[in-house]
């Protein structure tokens, strides 16, 4: 059964969030002065169990789900991820199931998530300078950690891996260059991503950030390159290397918006299903769970949902100056 919402867009994506927690305290994301030690994360009783969540992904592949991606805050810090994993890898029709973690436990994980079953991870990383790394993350960690976990993942077949960078002007624009040399001698696949206003706690500011023609013409300057054809739901604008090196990708939501090709749903640990990065309020399925409904009512719950749906909020952004507003923050929903 395959729904579209309002605009005609088909639901093929899933974004799973499995803790609102994370150990880095990234200024985009998670800022330590409004998120620092004394705030308070999602309790354990209202967090979806790997059961309620493997049941939604089972109805959501009836409904044209076909990709599932595991976000956090940090999925890997939620105890017994990887009976998560061997879940959702069990279910028929989900075909790609990937992860999006900023590295630091990896080394330790990547072998245990590849036996039950994940197909790659993507790891964040935002500089290979100890200095700026660790102004980016917040903590003042190093990138030593992210970049064994990285190695880790290649070694036991979670790859080719993935590399988010999420590139700011004034912090570490000036790496785009060596970023890109580092994931070409070493085979990843490079992602650069504009900085984004999501939520309402990073103090976003469109003079932060660096285009993605800016990132093309820096890395096409030492690297030539040439463009690839974008794949329907593709968020990158992809690049590759004319000599055969490899690609990268921009992931351009602020300067060239994609909302016309967004097939994304994103669910949150406490049972919230969000339409769009940047929405405001979410519909809460967690109650459907607890109280006895079918999977038939959970369904068309999620159809009417999907239905309602006319989020684009990046292009009514490139059309005009975007006023405040309530949003949801990354770290519930993930990148």
């Amino acid at each position: 059964m395959a729904v579209l919402d309002a605009l005609g867009r088909p639901l093929r994506d899933l974004r799973l969030s499995v803790t609102d927690r994370c150990n880095f305290r990234c200024p985009f994301c998670m800022p330590s002065e409004s998120l620092g030690f004394r705030y308070r994360f999602l309790p354990r009783e209202e967090i979806l169990t790997f059961e309620e969540m493997a049941r939604l992904v089972r109805i959501l592949v009836s409904l044209g789900v076909r990709k599932v991606r595991l976000t956090g805050g940090e999925p890997l810090l939620r105890n017994g991820i990887e009976t998560l994993v061997a879940l959702l890898a069990a279910i028929p029709g989900v075909e790609d199931l990937a992860l999006t973690t900023n590295g630091f436990l990896l080394a330790q994980k990547a072998a245990a998530l590849k036996r039950a079953g994940l197909h790659r991870v993507t790891v964040s990383l935002h500089s290979l300078d100890p200095t700026v790394f660790g102004r980016m993350n917040g903590r003042g960690f190093g990138p030593e950690r992210v970049l064994e976990g990285i190695e880790e993942a290649t070694r036991v077949g979670l790859g080719p891996v993935k590399i988010n960078v999420v590139v700011q002007r004034g912090v570490n624009e000036g790496e785009v260059v060596e970023l890109a040399r580092f994931c070409r001698e070493r085979g990843y696949i490079l992602r650069f991503i504009e900085y984004m206003d999501v939520g309402t706690m990073n103090h976003w500011r469109l003079d932060d950030v660096v285009s993605a023609a800016e990132i093309v013409e820096r890395v096409g300057a030492v690297f030539p390159l040439e463009p690839l054809p974008r794949g329907y739901g593709d968020t990158a604008l992809r690049y590759r290397y004319r000599d055969g090196g490899g690609e990268i990708g921009v992931i351009a939501s602020v300067t060239q918006p994609f909302c016309g090709d967004c097939t994304r749903l994103r669910l949150t640990a406490d049972g919230y299903l969000y339409t769009c990065l940047f929405a405001s309020q979410g519909y809460g399925v967690k109650a459907l769970l607890r109280s006895g409904a079918s999977d038939d009512q959970i369904r068309q719950a999620i159809v009417d949902l999907w239905g309602r749906r006319r989020d684009r909020y990046s292009e009514e952004r490139a059309a005009r100056t975007p006023t405040p507003g309530r949003r949801v923050e990354m770290f519930r929903v993930g990148g």
